[in-house]
């Protein structure tokens, strides 16, 4: 009996040894994922946008109308439901969006698209348990066709301004842009006024905004002044100055200005700042 019990015990020690030596080589294997997850952060207006998404490849597959059918819901991506964040309020297409992060499903057709935001993010894959109600907002886009083919599912952020930029969903040979914008200009009034017109600091910030948004070019010419003056040598604010007066009609101004960039700019090495300023010198003659 006690020979019977070592010899259990025995066999017992020997498929645990080999249990472990079997987990501890699965923990080192690694592979590669099928398809990989990506998390993407992109600056916007005051904020950020991010996205986490996992991406499918192609793999010679036909994919929208076959892989990815028509008319059905789709998780946008692999694995779990792709997550986009807003750091700030923002319009998608002209609809308003609150910050948060939310779910993208979407619905693909060949001419139109369906754009989801889902505010259950606990859904993942699971598509066919997805609810109407649990929607936070859907509009359509238009898919365009791409020349070139994209290997894998990509998220991307392009022209990328102060106020708007566009989202674009890309897969196969076909690109579906979603128009993204926000309206800050209220908050940087308010900061300006704060900073600006009270601390007395931020004059070249200020003075960079008026300019962009076409606000008071005498206001912004006075705030660039005030920058110089306690930067003397900053060739990027002299260049500044040099567009203000341009687009007050003030080629003499104007002329001087990009001139002094060049001198400022060349002293400091910046051949950027040198070639940008010979730019505006002759795009204004």
């Amino acid at each position: 009996m006690i020979i019977k019990t070592k010899k259990i015990m025995g066999a017992l020690a020997i498929a645990a040894l080999s249990f472990n030596s079997l987990n501890t080589q699965a923990q080192q294997l690694k592979v590669p994922a099928p398809s990989p997850t990506q998390t993407i952060k992109q600056n916007f207006a005051l904020g950020d946008v991010s996205f986490e998404y996992s991406r499918p490849a192609a793999k010679g597959r036909v994919i929208f109308g076959d892989v990815v059918p028509y008319g059905k819901t789709w998780r946008t991506g692999a694995n779990g439901a792709t997550k986009i964040t807003f750091s700030d309020d923002v319009k998608l297409e002209g609809n308003d969006v609150k910050a948060g992060t939310y779910a993208l499903y979407t619905v693909p057709n060949k001419d139109s698209w369906d754009i989801m935001l889902y505010k259950d993010l606990t859904l993942g894959g699971n598509v066919a348990d997805y609810k109407v109600e649990n929607e936070v907002l859907r509009f359509k886009v238009k898919p365009v066709a791409m020349a070139n083919k994209m290997e894998s599912f990509t998220i991307n952020m392009a022209n990328v301004l102060a106020t708007s930029a566009t989202i674009e969903l890309m897969w196969e040979n076909t690109r579906v842009p979603i128009k993204l914008t926000t309206d800050i200009d209220a908050k940087v009034m308010k900061s300006i006024d704060a900073n600006v017109v009270n601390d007395s600091r931020p004059y070249f910030q200020a003075a960079n905004y008026y300019y962009e948004n076409n606000k008071d070019l005498k206001q912004a010419a006075t705030w660039v002044d005030k920058a110089l003056e306690q930067n003397p040598k900053a060739f990027f604010m002299m260049l500044l100055k040099a567009k203000i007066a341009y687009k007050q009609s003030d080629k003499v101004a104007g002329k001087a200005a990009a001139e002094k960039t060049i001198t400022l700019a060349t002293d400091a090495k910046n051949d950027d700042y040198v070639a940008m300023a010979k730019k505006l010198l002759a795009d204004n003659k």
